[in-house]
């Protein structure tokens, strides 16, 4: 066991030196223009090439807060290239919250606060966080916007709207995927859709792969969309493609 930690913790620190950022938009289907990027973390190193592997591999060395701290620092770096108004989506896990460094007022990511958005996955729990309510305060002080990501993944999905009260929403991609052709998944995302609106929160659909998928989310009231019909991630910046019609 010892052996096999050494051994991921030596493949870790490989993949540190190797990380970058691609971006990928997040665009309003009604005024057909980018809202925002959000910005991905990737790795040359080829045993931890795959996003939730690098991201599983900080976590069971405890090393998340590294890994959040480098993806912070760099992915601000390009943003003087991208549209003026074009906000930064930022993944955030929930125990990056405890890093203090978070809250550094000079910190890349907290001179540029008013253009960022910080997205906290609701597939980890935000239980984690004891004072959770405080510190999100503290952030919206600085001039972060918060939106919870992956709603629909997990269980705790409602209390997770109750603690943060997100800005921003986004729809788990797996209730994205297919939507045309699931009456359920219509309905899930309807409710949704309409409680988010009750609370005053925009709501992202991401995963968005077919045009068909695209016009029933439309027709639901998503406005914000986001997923390969549009563009794939890549380097700062990709240009959306908003005529592209069928798979």
């Amino acid at each position: 066991m010892e052996r096999m930690t050494k051994w991921l913790d030596s493949l870790f620190q490989q993949a540190l030196t190797g990380v970058y950022i691609v971006y990928q938009p997040i665009v309003q289907w009604s005024g057909r223009r980018i809202i925002g990027y959000e910005a991905l973390v990737r790795s040359r190193e080829p045993a931890l090439r795959h996003p939730g592997d690098l991201l599983d591999a900080a976590e069971q060395l405890g090393r998340l807060q590294e890994l959040g701290t480098l993806v912070r620092t760099q992915c601000t770096r390009p943003l003087h290239y991208a549209p003026n108004d074009a906000l930064l989506f930022v993944n955030l896990h929930p125990t990056e919250l405890l890093d203090e460094a978070l809250y550094a007022p000079n910190s890349p990511l907290a001179l540029m606060a008013n253009r960022v958005v910080l997205e906290i996955t609701e597939r980890a729990g935000l239980d984690q966080v004891r004072d959770v309510e405080a510190r999100i305060a503290a952030l919206r002080a600085m001039s972060f916007r918060i939106a919870l990501d992956d709603i629909g993944a997990g269980y705790s999905s409602l209390l997770s709207l109750v603690a943060l009260k997100p800005d921003i929403v986004k729809l788990d991609m797996e209730l994205v995927r297919g939507v045309d052709r699931d009456a359920t998944k219509r309905e899930v995302i309807g409710w949704l859709v309409g409680l988010c609106r009750k609370l005053r929160s925009a709501v992202v659909a991401e995963g968005i792969e077919t045009s068909a998928e695209r016009d029933t989310l439309v027709a639901l009231g998503c406005t914000l969309l986001q997923g390969f019909l549009f563009a794939k991630p890549a380097p700062p910046f990709p240009t959306p493609v908003f005529d592209r019609t069928g798979p």
